[in-house]
């Protein structure tokens, strides 16, 4: 019997009674997928009050999760995270080695990627060797659910896989691509910023495979607080949704949408109930009444027979027992209200670490270019710009924008990060990102630091041993000749003449240039036809393609108990060198130019004194043109406050000078009437 239409078949006041769980009226509220609830209760402020998973609220959400699965009678594998990024447990069904999950975006007839190039195609084996990464999939899936969430909207994999793809939406020709494009590489293992340990501590926490696009990854909520998130996979695919135009019935969906029982994202804050650019996101293709299982009637965890499935640890995330989250915006969690760095009216937030100690105050550039009072105004004059702004992608209406700010040195060094109150925790990283390219591209330097990278390598795997051939070697270095022979300019990347923003080098690495124009060549940092996917964007995976490599074999070679596990890398995601038939790393690099990889959609800006590059500045969170706006515009304030001692890049270097192949290209592009505190409009014009 269909529990849902049992319950729908009941006076509207005794069905919410009678089908809550018997959680509390936020709760409630959010479970019914058919009722509005108009308000989740939460401004952005409910953090304030410590809301965290327990371990009795991870045992519910697994033995929900659990039962539909037995209901579909699939094994899956299923991981719990909390907001910010600690696994709190890990439970696989079925034996391990039936457990094989291919990376592929698209697949053949015969179940192989139809896509060779870069991630595709990898599956790692499990025949004698019995190596898995379904337990790096599901955690992946349960982070981005997380870290793509906060009290003003929910998102999922769902959603994540809507917005990264080369049109937006995906499906829809001649279309420019997803307003995250790109971002599903941060939050990566190799990160600098990411914490890297398995105990339950501060983060925000690593994620084994970036951000994921596929589907089953859900936000989890309690009482309108954003705490954590559930990943699954069972289908055994680790992919994408490539067509949105219809209603997928998705296993790992299913699954995840039945652990959220009374653990579900707000409905007036889901992906689908947010616009950009008058299109409404996904969130998830399932509701309760499509699920076999009433999770209200799961069986408790603890009477879960042992051949049902086990907890697993996993190396570096797990210790294969269910854990209690922390609770977000307090210490404990890594992200807390600033109390001294900054003006209390700008309500600002810091990253800490163990002893409760801001990670990144305002510090001199390690080149010396930058004061530690011009990186502290700039931070200043960026948050108080972001307070004013409308956040794009959140709900209830006219919020303020919830961001993260970074700024770095020429040398891709942070020299200070601040974020404002619930901002989505995967900004941190991609601000750094963001920072760290709008820098790196506008240097003179660029050209050499790419000169000097290994080659990534494109690999094939055997299906019952862990030996590898070398398939493609990808010279990094090619891609400088192409961006020279595309603007056309023989200098490029070499003189420094020209300042790249994100919303610049991003137009660069689109798989049509002009963007989204259909039959059009690549830019010069992606890739061409028929080898672009999301696992496999060009530049920016194939400068990092080694490092995250290392550590998924890592991962999964320490937990098979493998003699001579491949060490795990370290805090760097570029300088990687890997020979793949002798399953050797070399750590090359010695710099953090791009020590958590790049980014190619929008929302920095390099910071210059005159017409010299002395840093860069990146924003991440509530809208690629708001990131922008901040960006620019706190560099641009921040100049008038230090009476012209920083500036924004002289307009007659900006990138938007450039017409490769007879197109301009962009350097910013700021919202329209964007604050909330006046109708100003075309506020970046003639800055």
């Amino acid at each position: 019997m269909n529990f849902r239409k049992l319950c729908l078949a009941l006076p509207m006041i005794a069905a919410l009674a009678a089908c809550s769980g018997g959680s509390s009226t936020a709760d409630k509220s959010g479970t019914a997928e058919n009722v509005d609830n108009g308000s989740s209760g939460c401004d952005g402020s409910c953090a304030d009050t410590p809301t965290s998973l327990t371990t009795s609220d991870v045992e519910t959400i697994l033995a929900q999760a659990i039962a539909e699965a037995q209901a579909q009678g699939i094994d899956a594998t299923i991981a719990v995270s909390d907001r910010v990024g600690n696994v709190l447990a890990v439970y696989r069904m079925g034996d391990p080695a039936s457990r094989r999950v291919l990376l592929a975006t698209q697949t053949d007839a015969d179940g192989n990627a139809v896509i060779d190039s870069g991630l595709e195609g990898i599956a790692l084996p499990t025949g004698g060797v019995a190596l898995n990464i379904d337990d790096q999939a599901a955690i992946a899936k349960a982070i981005t659910g997380a870290y793509l969430s906060s009290e003003g909207n929910a998102f999922s994999t769902r959603s994540a896989s809507q917005i990264v793809q080369e049109n937006f939406n995906p499906g829809e020709t001649d279309q420019p691509a997803g307003p995250l494009f790109g971002v599903q590489f941060s939050q990566l293992s190799c990160s600098d910023f990411t914490v890297d340990n398995t105990a339950i501590s501060h983060g925000p926490k690593r994620s084994p495979l970036g951000l994921s696009a596929d589907p089953g990854g859900l936000p989890l909520y309690k009482n309108g607080t954003p705490v954590g998130g559930i990943g699954v996979i069972a289908d055994g695919l680790y992919s994408l949704d490539i067509s949105i135009a219809d209603s997928d019935r998705n296993a790992d969906e299913m699954i995840a949408f039945a652990g959220t029982y009374n653990y579900s994202a707000p409905v007036d804050r889901r992906g689908d109930r947010i616009t950009v650019e008058g299109k409404t996101f996904r969130f998830s293709d399932v509701g309760f009444s499509d699920l076999m299982a009433d999770p209200e009637t799961a069986t408790p965890y603890a009477s879960i027979p042992a051949v049902t499935g086990a907890l697993i640890p996993v190396f570096g995330y797990s210790d294969g027992t269910i854990r209690g989250g922390v609770a977000f915006g307090q210490p404990a969690s890594g992200i807390r209200q600033d109390t001294a760095g900054f003006p209390a009216g700008l309500d600002a937030f810091i990253f800490v670490d163990a002893a409760n100690a801001n990670r990144y105050p305002a510090v001199a550039g390690s080149d010396g270019l930058m004061s530690a009072n011009e990186v502290q105004v700039v931070m200043e004059e960026a948050l108080s710009i972001a307070n004013r702004a409308r956040a794009q992608i959140r709900r209830p209406l006219n919020s303020q924008a919830r961001v993260t700010i970074t700024v770095v040195d020429t040398a891709g060094e942070i020299l200070g990060m601040v974020r404002t109150r619930d901002a989505p925790v995967f900004g941190a990283d991609v601000s750094v990102q963001k920072a760290r390219t709008a820098a790196f591209f506008s240097a003179s330097t660029a050209a050499d630091f790419l000169n000097a990278q290994p080659d990534a390598k494109y690999f094939d795997i055997s299906d019952d041993a862990l030996a590898l051939t070398t398939r493609e070697a990808v010279v990094i270095g090619d891609y400088v000749t192409a961006v020279q022979d595309f603007i056309p300019d023989p200098n490029a990347l070499t003189d420094g003449a020209f300042a790249f923003s994100d919303r610049a080098g991003g137009n660069l690495s689109r798989p049509f240039y002009p963007d989204g124009l259909e039959g059009n060549p690549p830019g010069p940092f992606s890739k061409p036809a028929g080898s672009w996917s999301v696992f496999s964007t060009g530049l920016q995976l194939d400068m990092i393609m080694n490092g995250i490599i290392q550590h998924v074999l890592s991962v999964a070679t320490e937990n098979a108990g493998l003699t001579g596990a491949i060490p795990d890398i370290n805090d760097r995601c570029s300088g990687v060198d890997f020979t793949p038939e002798t399953l050797a790393f070399v750590a090359t690099g010695t710099n953090n130019q791009m020590a958590n990889g790049s980014q190619i959609f929008p929302g920095s800006v390099p910071i210059y004194r005159g017409s010299t590059l002395i840093g860069g500045i990146g924003v991440s969170g509530d809208g690629i043109d708001q990131d922008d706006m901040i960006s620019f515009l706190g560099v641009h304030n921040a100049a008038e406050r230090l009476n012209g001692s920083i500036n924004n890049a002289p307009a007659d270097i900006r990138a938007d000078k450039l017409t490769p192949q007879g197109v301009r290209l962009r350097f910013i592009q700021c919202p329209q009437a964007p604050f909330l505190d006046s109708d100003d409009d075309n506020v970046c014009e003639g800055k």
